[in-house]
């Protein structure tokens, strides 16, 4: 059942305000003492399971006392006039997912997106996400991140995706499903070479947490034989492409002369070798005069 008796309906006038809040992962202790004050006390709770949002309140000993309704991808369309109505009233919104932080993969962009179109405070209770998390965990060096979500469940979507990681210099963070995981693991081998060094992290925070490093090789054949759980992969960066000094100015060049400005092209040539842009750019002047 998704409705409880609402508490007192906040003072006239009053606006306010949507909560976007970090769940625990697998491990209710996880939850910070704010979370467990904002089960308990908000308005409105928008859960992508009410189930499981009911479930964490009872783990962390909060009884809410708003209303809890569902949250999720297939109603936050319709969900979304009520949502700000409620807002615009003066209630306090919070917004949580099965896991981790809304919007990272989850219900909860379309929500925050609306609320600030409208004028209307939105702000965040940080907590865990499977992202920084299988990031600290990997022994990669993860200075500089991308995010790309869910891997694409098709081979020839999925190849193209990896064809763009081949050079790209920060390690790249994204979600698997355990069923996909074997395939888009050997199409990475494939692709990426079998040399590039990944993490394959597997119910994070839970009972049966479990990362495993090494090359994509290795990973492609530890995964042939089934994986289960949650899966977030990490794979490094490509490192800096040795070339030619003149090469490099060629490709400059070349990259100009199809309608690139000449500093996007010694940026872009820099950032796939490795390169100084500065040095390129000098070097590029002096081969155009």
């Amino acid at each position: 059942m998704e409705t409880a008796e609402r508490r007192d309906a906040p003072a006239s006038g009053a606006v306010g305000r949507l909560v976007v809040a970090g769940v625990p992962m697998g491990n209710p202790r996880d939850a910070s003492s704010r979370l467990v004050e904002a089960l308990a006390t908000a308005d409105v709770i928008a859960a992508e399971d009410t189930r499981r949002a009911r479930a964490l309140a009872a783990s962390v000993g909060a009884e809410p006392v708003g209303r809890v309704v569902s949250f999720y991808d297939h109603n936050e369309q319709v969900r979304i006039p009520g949502l700000l109505d409620d807002l615009r009233a003066g209630a306090t919104v919070l917004l949580v997912t099965d896991a981790g932080m809304p919007s990272v993969s989850d219900p909860g962009y379309r929500l925050v997106a609306a609320a600030v179109a409208a004028g209307l405070p939105v702000t965040c209770l940080p907590g865990p996400s499977a992202v920084t998390t299988a990031l600290a965990l990997s022994w990669l060096e993860v200075e500089r991140f991308c995010f790309d979500g869910f891997a694409p469940r098709k081979a020839g979507a999925r190849r193209t995706w990896l064809e763009s990681l081949v050079a790209e210099r920060r390690a790249c963070v994204f979600f698997e499903s355990p069923h996909r995981l074997a395939d888009t693991l050997a199409a990475a081998r494939e692709v990426l070479g079998g040399d590039r060094r990944a993490a394959v992290c597997r119910e994070l925070t839970k009972t049966y947490e479990e990362v495993r490093r090494g090359t994509l090789a290795e990973l492609a054949g530890w995964a042939a034989d089934g994986v289960r759980g949650e899966i977030t992969v990490v794979v490094a960066g490509a490192a800096p492409r040795q070339a030619d000094p003149q090469e490099l100015v060629t490709e400059v060049l070349r990259r100009v002369d199809d309608g690139e400005r000449l500093k996007d092209a010694c940026a872009a040539v820099a950032a796939e070798t490795g390169a100084s842009k500065r040095e390129l750019y000098q070097a590029a002047l002096a081969a155009r005069e």
